[in-house]
C-alpha cells in the first residue's frame, strides 16, 4: 500500500511518514500543495493525508482539482481546531475523513487503515481467506493462526493482493503501489515475491493469470 503524506510543518511530516513506514507501508512525501497536488495528480495512491493550511496551493484547493480530474484515492484532511469551517469546506470538496491538531499520530494511523479497508469493501481490520489472515492493524499475516515471518515488500504485496482479493492485478499496478517514486522499479522483483510469498503461505491461494498479473483466489479452494 502506498501513502501519500502533504504537511508543511517538518516535524509533523516526518512522524506522519515515519509511522506510515513503521506500519508497513510506502510513503511519500510533499511539503507545499503545488508539490502535493503534482504527487497526487500523477502517481497512485491508496489513501492522502492532506493539511488544509498549506504553503503555494491551500489544501482544499488542492483536493478539489483532484476530484475534478477524477482522482478518487481516500483523502484524509487534517485541520486546525478552531476551523470547524475547514472540516466543513473539506468534506464537500470530497475528502472521505478528516482529524483535527493536535491529534495522537494513533489515531491518523487508524483513519487511514480505515480508509483503505473501506475503499476495498472490507469493514474488519482482519481480511481473511481461508485460513490466510490479515491483520491490518498489527501489520503481521498468518495460516491457521501460525504468525508468516515475513519480510517488508513480502508484506505489502501480500496485503495489496489481499485488499484486492478476486480482482485480477496486474504487475504494472504492483509496482506502483508497492514502492515509492525514487524506487528502481523492476517487475521481475515481483515475481520473486509472489514466489516467496506461495512458498511461506503454503497453499494455492495466489493465482497466476497468464499475461494479466495476479488473483488472490476470493474462496477456499485453496484450503
Amino acid at each position: 500500500m502506498r501513502i501519500l503524506i502533504v504537511e508543511d510543518d517538518p516535524n509533523l511530516n516526518r512522524q506522519l511518514c515515519d509511522a506510515v513506514a513503521e506500519a508497513g507501508y510506502v510513503v511519500d512525501r510533499a511539503f507545499d500543495g503545488e508539490e502535493g497536488h503534482f504527487l497526487g495528480d500523477t502517481e497512485p495512491y491508496d489513501a492522502v493525508v492532506l493539511d488544509v493550511g498549506l504553503p503555494k496551493k491551500d489544501g482544499i484547493s488542492v483536493l478539489e482539482a483532484w476530484r475534478r480530474d477524477g482522482r478518487n484515492m481516500p483523502v484524509l484532511i487534517l485541520t486546525a481546531r478552531d476551523r470547524w469551517s475547514d472540516k466543513v469546506a473539506g468534506i464537500d470538496a470530497g475528502a472521505d475523513d478528516y482529524v483535527t491538531k493536535p491529534f495522537h499520530i494513533e489515531e491518523v494511523m487508524a483513519r487511514v487503515r480505515a480508509l483503505i479497508r473501506r475503499a476495498a469493501g472490507h469493514a474488519s481490520s482482519e481480511i481473511r481467506c481461508g485460513p490466510l489472515s490479515l491483520d491490518t492493524r498489527a501489520s503481521k499475516a498468518s495460516v491457521g493462526g501460525q504468525l508468516l515471518k515475513l519480510t517488508s515488500h513480502e508484506y505489502r504485496l501480500l496485503a495489496y493482493l489481499m485488499h484486492h482479493r478476486g480482482q485480477i492485478v496486474s504487475r504494472t499496478e504492483l509496482i506502483e503501489h508497492l514502492y515509492d517514486q525514487d524506487f528502481d522499479r523492476d517487475s521481475n522483483t515481483i515475481e520473486v515475491f509472489v514466489g516467496r510469498l506461495r512458498k511461506k503461505i503454503g497453499l494455492d491461494l495466489i493465482e497466476t493469470v497468464r499475461g494479466l498479473g495476479y488473483r488472490m483466489r476470493d474462496d477456499d479452494a485453496g484450503i
